[in-house]
C-alpha cells in the first residue's frame, strides 16, 4: 500500500513537531485549576450591572437639560445685550459715578476749590467762587517734571503708575 496524498491546504510541520490543536474564533480557554492543594477561593462579590437607559429616561433626561441650557442662553443674551439692565447698566452706573466724581473733584480751568485731607493724599472738592469754603483758583496742570511758575501758589503732584502730573493753585 502506498500512503495517502498529503493534503493540499495544509501546512507542512518539521519531523517530529506536533502544533497543539487551535480553538475556535471566540472561544476563551477557562482559567487552569490547581492539581495539587486547596481549591482557589472564590473571586469577591461583582458589581450588578446597570441597565442601559432607554428612550423613556433619555427623553427625560433631554427635556430636562435642554430647557436648563436655554435658560442660560437668553440670560447671558439678555445681560449682554439689554440696554435696561446686565451689562449696560452697570456701565452706565460706572459711568454716572465717573461723571459724579469728575463734577465734583476734578476742576477746570477758574473753577474755585478747598483742599482738604493729609500732605501725602489731598482731596480738592469744587466749591462756588463766593462761598466761605473756596480757598484756591484752579489755574493749569502740568505734565512730567514741570513746575508751575510764578503766578501760581500751590500745586497738587499725582504720581501713578502710569501718570505724573502736577495741578496749579492760586489763593482766592
Amino acid at each position: 500500500m502506498s500512503a495517502p496524498p498529503p493534503y493540499q491546504n495544509q501546512p507542512q510541520q518539521p519531523y517530529g513537531y506536533q502544533q497543539p490543536p487551535q480553538q475556535p474564533y471566540g472561544y476563551q480557554q477557562a482559567p487552569p485549576q490547581q492539581q495539587y492543594g486547596h481549591p482557589q477561593p472564590p473571586r469577591g462579590p461583582q458589581r450588578p450591572q446597570r441597565p442601559q437607559p432607554t428612550l423613556k429616561h433619555r427623553l427625560i433626561g433631554i427635556l430636562v437639560v435642554l430647557p436648563l441650557a436655554a435658560g442660560a442662553a437668553w440670560y447671558m443674551y439678555d445681560y449682554n445685550t439689554n440696554p435696561h439692565s446686565g451689562k449696560h447698566a452697570e456701565e452706565a452706573a460706572a459711568s454716572a459715578s465717573a461723571e459724579a466724581y469728575e463734577k465734583k473733584h476734578v476742576p477746570k480751568a477758574g473753577d474755585c476749590v478747598k483742599i482738604t485731607g493729609p500732605d501725602d493724599s489731598p482731596e480738592v472738592t469744587i466749591v462756588g467762587c463766593d462761598s466761605s469754603e473756596a480757598q484756591y483758583k484752579y489755574g493749569k496742570t502740568v505734565y512730567g517734571g514741570e513746575s508751575c511758575g510764578a503766578p501760581y501758589t500751590t500745586s497738587i503732584t499725582t504720581t501713578g503708575r502710569h501718570t505724573h502730573y502736577t495741578r496749579c493753585f492760586t489763593k482766592v
